[in-house]
């Protein structure tokens, strides 16, 4: 039996995926975060970067609606999502996050300004921070995700947090 602690932590992650705040999270807020991305980092929609992040945008999208859009409406409640995700990280924590690959994948080589398959930690929290992650948590996923103390991230140590996030609660 999943605990309600562990459903109200996945709940309050909801609002880094529902980018417009209107209660429900769809593909638009796909797009709305790879725009907000792009426009940080300042790279062009069109080109090959930013079509990478619209294409993992919209993979996430289906990956997610997949796991968690029980009545095909096209929109995921909160309620849905709670559901969905705790479900699928109960399952397996690894495979909820391969949903995601493809647009982490993508928001890295966006946030990766000098192009040496890194991003800074500062660029990390920045990516954070326009998904709607708040500047606290932010800074301190960002750093924790630095575990060589090297200042910079790679895409093995972000795909296998992107499942952890979901089970830490905020300080």
């Amino acid at each position: 039996m999943v605990s309600t602690e562990y459903e109200r932590r996945i709940a309050a992650r909801f609002a880094t995926f529902d980018q417009d705040g209107n209660g429900y999270i769809d593909r638009e807020d796909f797009s709305a975060a790879a725009k907000a991305l792009l426009t940080e980092f300042a790279v062009p929609a069109r080109s090959v970067k930013g079509q990478a992040l619209y294409a993992g945008a919209e993979a996430f999208w289906q990956g997610m609606a997949g796991i968690a859009d029980r009545d095909g409406d096209q929109r995921i409640t909160r309620e849905e999502f709670v559901t969905g995700a705790v479900k699928r990280l109960r399952d397996n924590p690894d495979r909820f996050a391969e949903i995601a690959r493809p647009f982490l994948h993508a928001a890295l080589a966006v946030a990766d300004t000098d192009g040496d398959g890194r991003v800074s930690v500062p660029d990390t929290a920045r990516v954070l921070r326009v998904l709607h992650v708040p500047e606290a948590v932010a800074q301190a996923s960002a750093a924790a995700l630095d575990a060589d103390g090297d200042g910079s991230i790679a895409e093995p140590d972000i795909v296998p947090a992107f499942a952890r996030y979901f089970t830490v609660t905020e300080q």
